[in-house]
Parts: C-alpha cells; sequence; structure tokens
C-alpha cells in the first residue's frame, strides 16, 4: 500500500481522530479557566451548535462521498492542477499548497462579508450570543456547501497533494476550535502567537457586534493575511471582557441558538447594502441586516 494510498483509507479516522482530540482539550479547558461568562446555556448551545454541524456532515457525506482528498487523489492521477504540472519536492508542494489554500480560505471569508446575499449566510456563524469551542463549528448547511465547492475548486486549480488536502483539514479544524476557544492565553505568549498563528483573544474581536471590528481578523490559521491586507486589529476597543459578541439585531436565543432559527436566519430581514467597511455600528445603526 503506497503513502497516498494509506491516506486515503484512512482519512476519516485521521480526521475525527484529531477533531475530538482537540475538540476534548479546548472543552476541558474552557471549563477549567473559562475567558468570559456565557450568557446562554451552554446545554442549549451545545445541543444546538452541535447538531447542526453533525447535520452539515451528514448533508456533506451525502452529497460529496469523496471528499476534499478523493479530489486532491483524482486531480494528482490525472496530472491537473500547477503543482501537478511542475516538478516540485515533496515537502514544498506540500507547504506551498497549505499556504495558497489557507489564503483562498482568508479571500472566502473576506468574500461572504462583502458580498450582502453570502452574508445573510455566514450571519448564522457570527449570531451565536457567546463564543466558545462549538462556535467554530456552526455554519449554515449552505455555505458548508459553498464552501466545499470552493475547495474542490482550489485543490483542482493547485494540483494540492493528497497529504497537504489531509494536513490542511486537519489543521484548519484543529485552529478553528482553537481560536474560537472561550479561553485566554498570557499576554506574552499570545503576542508571540500572533505573529504565526490566529489566537483566541484575536479571532474574538471578528466576533464583535461593531462593524469595524467583525470586519477584521479574518485569518483562521494563518495572521499573515490579515496583517498583510490590512484587515489586522489588536484587540476590541471595549476590552476582551466589554464588549459584545454576536450580531445587534439578532439576540433572540431562539433566532439564534436553536437549530430552526439558525436555519431560517439567512431568510430573515431584507436584503442590505451591508458590506466590508470601518464603520462603527453605533454611528450607522442601520447598516446591519
Amino acid at each position: 500500500m503506497t503513502f497516498n494510498e494509506f491516506i486515503l483509507a484512512n482519512e476519516v479516522t485521521i480526521r475525527l481522530s484529531f477533531f475530538f482530540g482537540v475538540f476534548a482539550i479546548m472543552a476541558i479547558w474552557e471549563v477549567i479557566a473559562p475567558r468570559r461568562a456565557l450568557t446562554v446555556s451552554k446545554t442549549i448551545r451545545w445541543a444546538n451548535n452541535l447538531g447542526l454541524v453533525f447535520f452539515n456532515s451528514f448533508i456533506l457525506r451525502l452529497l460529496f462521498p469523496a471528499a476534499a482528498v478523493g479530489v486532491a487523489a483524482f486531480a494528482e492521477t490525472h496530472g491537473w492542477g500547477l503543482l501537478n504540472y511542475y516538478s516540485l519536492p515533496g515537502f514544498l508542494a506540500v507547504i506551498l499548497a497549505i499556504i495558497a489554500m489557507d489564503f483562498i480560505i482568508y479571500l472566502q471569508h473576506v468574500m461572504v462579508h462583502a458580498v450582502p446575499l453570502l452574508w445573510r449566510i455566514h450571519r448564522v456563524h457570527h449570531a451565536d450570543l457567546d463564543y466558545d469551542v462549538t462556535t467554530g463549528s456552526r455554519f449554515h448547511t449552505i455555505e458548508i456547501i459553498l464552501s466545499m465547492l470552493i475547495k474542490f475548486a482550489t485543490i483542482i486549480v493547485l494540483g494540492a497533494p493528497v497529504v497537504a488536502v489531509v494536513i490542511f483539514e486537519v489543521v484548519l479544524n484543529a485552529l478553528a476550535m482553537f481560536n474560537h476557544g472561550n479561553v485566554g492565553l498570557p499576554k506574552s505568549l499570545d503576542t508571540f502567537l500572533r505573529w504565526f498563528v490566529v489566537t483566541p483573544d484575536m479571532h474574538r474581536v471578528h466576533h464583535s457586534v461593531e462593524d469595524d471590528e467583525t470586519n477584521s481578523n479574518f485569518g483562521f490559521n494563518l495572521t499573515w493575511w490579515d496583517r498583510l491586507f490590512g484587515t489586522y486589529r489588536d484587540q476590541p476597543r471595549g476590552g476582551q471582557l466589554g464588549f459584545t459578541i454576536g450580531i445587534n439585531k439578532y439576540r433572540d436565543v431562539k433566532q439564534t441558538n436553536w437549530i430552526l432559527g439558525m436555519m431560517l436566519l439567512p431568510f430573515k430581514g431584507k436584503v442590505s447594502e451591508y458590506a466590508i467597511n470601518t464603520r462603527n455600528w453605533n454611528s450607522q445603526k442601520n447598516t446591519e441586516d
């Protein structure tokens, strides 16, 4: 059995092992040393957030049984993509693919904030009234499907190696749970890590009700893109313990933290001109819908 065949045969086991392992670590950490006090029942939030996660996983397996790693294997077999066209050392191809895929994730995240129709779907992620390890995985089913299609296209264009796709999937899930954790790091460690990876205090700013804070810190893995494109923000103006999480117009628990409310949220209200901006929500209260 070749290395690629081993990865393909065990891809689900590898991903799930890391997912549940990191999830358990973050969940225990949040209990031992929570960064912020929760405002909604943890039982309600976890049951509905994780319920949405498992529903989305079922839909993805139903629609895309091959998954991203299968697309990578198919592209490699047929010689599709830039990295399959040029002869590069294996380790270099893996590193370039991971960095490129992370950049696409950053651009995708900016896009779902900038395009009003896509923001309506993405706001399911932001409507959570609290912020913890389960927030990192709660997305509307439509967004999950769109993300998978973008990932497939990226893998085909890049010709990303199978091992790079598996590593990226594992790292993306692990860091999404880490940086959405209701935890904090010592200031010196947080400052150091921010030069490389997104920390909880860094990404928490992105979940502020303020437009200018929400439209910052888009990265999930590497922090380089936010720094390079001017979307990096060090701290919320209210401080880590003083700012409000969520979306101002959606504060009803049944809308924000129950599965039915989350699934219907993209269809609530009118399509507004909400887009990437640096406005303070309090200065233009009618811009967020």
